[in-house]
């Protein structure tokens, strides 16, 4: 979901070494110069998305085994997902972008054939079946991981109108930062601005912020602190869609290109 210089690292000593030339390294909302072949960038969203659905439902699952404090749980929940998310969009950012979210890919593929940078309708096609199914792998590895049944529907209700306006807010933000930051050349910020976001959005939003299809599908699949009940995963998918379409209406609005003042004739 960055342009940076960045250094190589001996192997042996873990002395930095500075590269002649400053590397690119994409983030979400920006697809890598010379990107590698669309097998291995559906591959890096699949795995990606896979960690993390494994890292929100594993971390709410050792949560909830050792503390009975619903505070506690959510701390330890949202404090492991901003973590894992940084680190995930460091190491993928270059292959893919780290997206590891339709809602993401979608909205840059409608900015892409708009004029704007981003994945074309082919790469879209491949990266969001991978993201859906990796979202699934990784519930089930997550649950693998605790003893858990591997599949077991989620009885947890997430019905409720104030739920599905905090997912339309949690996602618009999300979108509004990435396109945001693509906007003003500071996409190199991704990894730590993403992570935070989304750790805060756990927090501020009655949704806890799942601003992602293919993570609310994966979570659907697991009955933990974390899961959905199935049919909640419909009304959350649609608010986020809607939070697409208001994250990218106030990009337009806020970051809205400059016009230049006429030149005045000299004397």
């Amino acid at each position: 979901m960055t342009a940076t210089e960045t250094t190589e690292r001996d192997d042996a000593e873990g002395t930095a070494i500075a590269p002649s030339e400053p590397v690119p390294q994409p983030a979400p909302g920006a697809t890598p110069p010379q990107a590698p072949p669309l097998i291995a960038r559906a591959a890096a969203e699949l795995v990606g998305t896979a960690a993390l659905v494994a890292i929100v439902v594993g971390s709410g699952i050792q949560a909830t085994e050792l503390t009975k404090d619903v505070g506690l749980q959510l701390l330890a929940n949202s404090t492991a997902t901003v973590f894992g998310l940084g680190v995930l969009i460091l190491l993928l950012g270059p292959i893919s972008g780290a997206h590891f979210n339709p809602a993401v890919t979608l909205a840059e593929w409608w900015t892409a054939r708009r004029g704007g940078a981003g994945v074309t309708l082919r790469e879209t096609a491949a990266y969001v079946p991978a993201q859906i199914l990796g979202a699934i792998a990784g519930a089930v590895l997550a649950d693998a991981m605790f003893g858990e049944p591997l599949v077991k529907w989620s009885t947890h209700d997430r019905s409720a109108g104030h739920l599905l306006l905090g997912e339309v807010v949690a996602t618009a933000g999300l979108i509004l930062l990435i396109f945001g930051l693509a906007r003003t050349d500071r996409l190199r910020f991704a990894p730590v601005a993403v992570a935070s976001y989304i750790g805060a959005a756990y927090w501020f939003t009655s949704s806890t912020s799942f601003a992602n299809p293919a993570v609310t599908i994966g979570r659907a699949f697991t009955d933990t602190f974390a899961g959905i009940a199935p049919g909640s995963v419909p009304g959350f998918i649609g608010m986020q869609v809607v939070g697409v379409v208001v994250g990218l209406a106030l990009v337009a609005l806020i970051f809205m290109p400059g016009r230049r003042e006429a030149e005045q004739p000299a004397g």
